[in-house]
């Protein structure tokens, strides 16, 4: 587990999941949301973002989590040896979404990109996951597909999983 593409949709604990994993097996994290939006939740250029995922994909280890444009999701998927894909049911991400948004309301910051408020952007935010869920994830569960045999494939499908994925992958113990 050298190169590691993490995506799902929003909410599932996949980022925090991904810190853990890179910290655990010393790869370096990058998180597309990072610098695919700019401060104000301006979009970064898309032929930016799509350079930023290149360079990453170039290096020897990654954990790469989040989306951008879609050919960028094809192209880490071929040159991950790892995909990890966190699929809850829906309201899981929108229950889980929902605890971070009211944490951001109440003062905590729950990550995301710098200069980018995230209680704000709720209503954006559910819409997206809406989309994501219903129009993306086919796709993308199809991506997944293609890759088994080739790749080692982790799919997430609930909170017990994603607890017992943390625990067998994500400690910081040698490996």
């Amino acid at each position: 587990m050298t190169r590691v593409a993490v995506i799902g949709n929003a909410g599932g604990g996949k980022s925090t999941m991904a810190r853990a994993l890179a910290a655990a097996h010393q790869l370096p994290y990058h998180e597309v949301d990072v610098f695919q939006w700019w401060p104000g939740w301006v979009p970064a250029p898309e032929d930016d973002v799509r350079a930023h995922i290149k360079e990453i994909l170039r290096q020897d280890a990654w954990v790469l989590d989040g989306f951008g444009p879609w050919d960028t999701i094809e192209e880490r998927f071929e040159r991950a040896d790892t995909v990890i894909l966190v699929d809850h049911p829906l309201w899981v991400h929108y229950w889980w979404a929902a605890e971070r948004q009211i944490a951001c309301a109440t003062g905590e910051r729950v990550g995301g990109p710098e200069g980018c408020p995230l209680a704000p952007m709720t209503e954006r935010l559910f819409e997206l996951m809406w989309t994501i869920h219903h129009e993306v994830r086919p796709k993308l569960l199809e991506l997944v597909e293609r890759q088994r045999g080739a790749k080692t494939i982790y799919e997430i499908q609930s909170p017990e999983v994603l607890n017992r994925f943390v625990a067998e992958h994500c400690s910081a113990r040698e490996r």
